[in-house]
């Protein structure tokens, strides 16, 4: 998940992202997004840097619902340039160079985004520099056994994960001195051997893997955590 080929290829156009979107449809269980959402936005920031920010949608809601200046950025071109029609400040970077003085944040969002770069600590180290003090960053990611039923089914090993959720309780404290998890777990329901199949196909890792036709819904655990991460 952290191969820069493969990011790049899972992020050159929307079409992936937006059938891996559409699985969340009818989810049971908590919206992680919302719980996300109202991380950010209890302390009330001034100034909120999302690394990652795909589409745009989180940073696009962030600038509407609150008095926050936003800033925003994706190692994906194309990503910035949906989030930028949004009307958003974002900008082509990295999180583990990170363009940004010292302490220019007072709040950070990496949501799903933490296992795709190269260098974990590198990026976490990152995060810290440019988070003001006492300021929070809000990293999102998901349980080893995410998915677990939908793996199984298709035959195929688990996709590395280099931030699963077990990974961050033990890496951000090393960064952040008082560390919260908020799990939001619960379901994706697929109403259908081919909707599991368009979910498989949208991800460039699993290239090939078929689903198993069978009748009824196919269910799968859904496995995330949103972490809150404090600055001293």
């Amino acid at each position: 998940m952290h191969d820069p080929a493969v990011v790049r290829a899972e992020y050159a156009d929307e079409t992936r992202l937006a059938a891996r979107k559409a699985a969340h449809t009818g989810a049971e269980g908590p919206d992680a997004r919302e719980v996300l959402f109202e991380a950010v936005v209890e302390r009330g920031p001034a100034r909120i840097l999302e690394v990652g920010c795909g589409e745009g949608e989180l940073a696009e809601r962030l600038g509407r619902e609150t008095s926050a200046e936003v800033v925003a950025i994706d190692q994906s071109p194309r990503m910035v340039e949906l989030a930028r029609a949004r009307g958003i400040d974002a900008r082509v970077g990295r999180a583990e160079e990170l363009e940004f003085d010292d302490a220019s944040f007072d709040c950070m969002v990496a949501a799903w985004m933490l296992y795709h770069v190269e260098e974990l600590d590198q990026a976490l180290g990152e995060l810290a520099r440019v988070l003001a003090p006492r300021g929070r960053l809000v990293a999102v990611t998901n349980g080893q056994d995410h998915l677990k039923e939908l793996y199984e089914l298709i035959g195929c090993d688990r996709v590395e994960n280099q931030f699963t959720a077990e990974v961050a309780d033990e890496a951000l404290p090393r960064r952040f001195p008082r560390v919260e998890r908020r799990d939001a777990h619960g379901w994706i329901v697929f109403p259908d051997s081919d909707a599991a199949q368009t979910y498989v196909s949208s991800l460039v890792a699993l290239e090939g893997a078929r689903v198993p036709p069978r009748d009824g819904e196919i269910r799968a655990r859904r496995l995330p955590s949103i972490f809150v991460a404090e600055k001293a």
